[in-house]
């Protein structure tokens, strides 16, 4: 096994955590999205926003190297997203067999394997930064559980677990929020607030559009195209909005000028 020698990516210096110029995806020629360019750098957090179809997690798939897009390039600190081990990308928990007999340590540990090389056997010192990675999130006395015992907000802290394990510097979150309650959510908040602190680039897509205004750096507005990317503020207009939902979303003001958002055509998971 010491004849294996593992290749991963190196960064370009100065260049941002994330860029896409143009993207394009086709599913059996027809077209899923279009014309999106970005950039984030290190440190930023990104909420993509839509209606069920828009595309949002297409675009997660493109950016995570999963999914090759048929036009326009994908750009993770200066390379392609093949070959990079500082990318995890979190899927749905519908898209993922929780019956799986495997245990939270476990599930962690897959993550520091994808940071150290599938042949190589971890130390002490890897099982050591799993079991940090489990405190982190505050899991500490959960190793041992099997994943299906857990609750769907500790299943997705597993998971953020699993890429700190991965010592991981984009994390992308495929509706992280869905079933959780607001105590669930505000705690896998703040540890993406650490995470921002540590300049791990992250983005989640979610249907919660007061949730994106309120606590993400950044908006990506979708539908199959981008509609608007930028500060929520100028993101959540009332055209752009009517562009990307058409008359399933309520715009209301406050008395402090903010806008209360409520998306009514979106529950459930997302299709494309």
């Amino acid at each position: 096994m010491s004849n294996w020698v593992i290749k991963h990516a190196t960064h370009k210096d100065n260049s941002p955590a994330i860029r896409l110029e143009s993207v394009a995806v086709q599913y059996n020629g027809a077209p899923a999205l279009f014309e999106v360019s970005l950039t984030l750098q290190p440190g930023e957090r990104a909420a993509i926003v839509g209606p069920n179809g828009a595309g949002k997690t297409s675009l997660m798939q493109v950016i995570a190297g999963t999914l090759r897009p048929s036009a326009g390039s994908v750009e993770i600190f200066g390379h392609r997203p093949g070959g990079h081990v500082c990318i995890a990308y979190l899927p749905q928990r519908s898209q993922i067999d929780w019956e799986f007999p495997v245990t939270v340590r476990e599930v962690a540990m897959m993550g520091r394997i994808r940071k150290i090389g599938l042949f190589r056997w971890p130390t002490r010192r890897d099982w050591g930064i799993v079991d940090d990675a489990l405190g982190r999130v505050g899991l500490s006395g959960f190793q041992d559980r099997r994943i299906a015992e857990l609750s769907g907000g500790e299943q997705q802290k597993v998971f953020l677990a699993q890429a700190l394990a991965q010592e991981a510097e984009v994390i992308l979150l495929d509706e992280p929020f869905n079933g959780l309650d607001m105590p669930t959510q505000g705690s896998i908040l703040d540890i993406l607030d650490e995470l921002r602190a540590a300049r791990v680039t992250a983005i989640v897509a979610t249907h919660d559009l007061n949730l994106a205004a309120e606590r993400f750096d950044r908006v990506l507005l979708l539908q199959r195209r981008l509609i608007a990317f930028g500060a929520p503020a100028q993101v959540f207009t009332r055209p752009n909005l009517m562009l990307a939902y058409g008359g399933h979303v309520h715009v209301l003001p406050d008395g402090e000028g903010l806008m209360i958002l409520t998306d009514t055509c979106c529950e459930g998971d997302e299709v494309a």
